[in-house]
């Protein structure tokens, strides 16, 4: 008979959220059997996320939508633990990450915070090609030596100065894609929250990037993401983050033109 391994002590992991029903159960259960406590905070879902959460033994928090760093950082003082390990309701971790972390906590941590490789995963993918474009950001750490930003666009974590940074070799599951319909949503409602939050701190866009952000943008996707590797998917990828990108500098160029008249 297979002995159930231990949850780790002292370690709590949070996801932020809304309307995710169809995405978060992977999140909470690549948690479920790893951390002491999940902590989930929605921010008005009107589908089944909350019942699902609640159901898979998360501790569930509402807060209205400030922005994701303000949302992240609510979420860290619902965490009765120091250590925080951070998931967004489309990441899964997989075993093996979630196996090396046991194994970090089973030791002891050496270091204050850990870098985590997050990879893209597509919905006819069950596990991310092995040339997917994959990010590295801090996903787990002790919050005494760093929180996420107050920014409500940039979630990431702020390292205080004399924290200790590593990074973990297991990788983390991304599935952001539900669809193209989807994912143009995605990028007007992102790209709408940018530009504001540059208008905020008076960031200027020169003009000529109305002529060179697509093009490179494409480029970038599509050779250096290697993109070109999935075939036909490839371009639609490409193509989609140059329009999001461009549509950034669009919007931006817009508010200046509506602004001056």
């Amino acid at each position: 008979m297979a002995v159930q391994a231990q949850k780790i002590a002292g370690l709590s992991a949070f996801i932020i959220c809304k309307n995710e029903e169809d995405r978060i159960l992977l999140a909470i259960n690549s948690l479920r059997e790893l951390v002491e406590e999940i902590v989930v905070v929605d921010s008005g879902s009107t589908d089944k996320t909350v019942e699902v959460a609640q159901r898979l033994g998360a501790k569930v928090f509402y807060n209205e939508w400030r922005g994701y760093g303000l949302q992240k950082r609510f979420a860290e003082e619902c965490c009765s633990n120091d250590w925080l390990l951070n998931l967004d309701a489309d990441e899964e971790l997989t075993s093996e990450l979630a196996k090396e972390i046991r194994g970090l906590f089973l030791e002891g941590p050496k270091n204050d915070i850990y870098k985590i490789h997050i990879l893209d995963v597509y919905p006819h993918e069950d596990q991310p090609k092995p040339w997917a474009y994959g990010y590295w950001q801090f996903r787990l750490y002790n919050r005494s030596f760093g929180r996420f930003s107050e920014s409500s666009v940039h979630d990431t974590v702020q390292p205080l100065p004399n924290a200790k940074i590593a990074r973990l070799s297991g990788k983390m599951n991304h599935r952001s894609f539900r669809s193209l319909n989807f994912w143009s949503d995605k990028f007007n409602r992102y790209s709408s929250m940018q530009v504001a939050d540059m208008v905020t701190k008076n960031r200027k866009l020169p003009h000529f990037r109305l002529v060179i952000e697509f093009p490179i943008a494409f480029l970038k996707s599509y050779i250096l993401r290697r993109g070109f590797l999935y075939g036909w998917w490839g371009l639609v990828i490409a193509h989609n983050y140059a329009f999001g990108r461009f549509l950034r500098i669009a919007k931006y160029y817009e508010h200046e033109l509506l602004k001056r008249s």
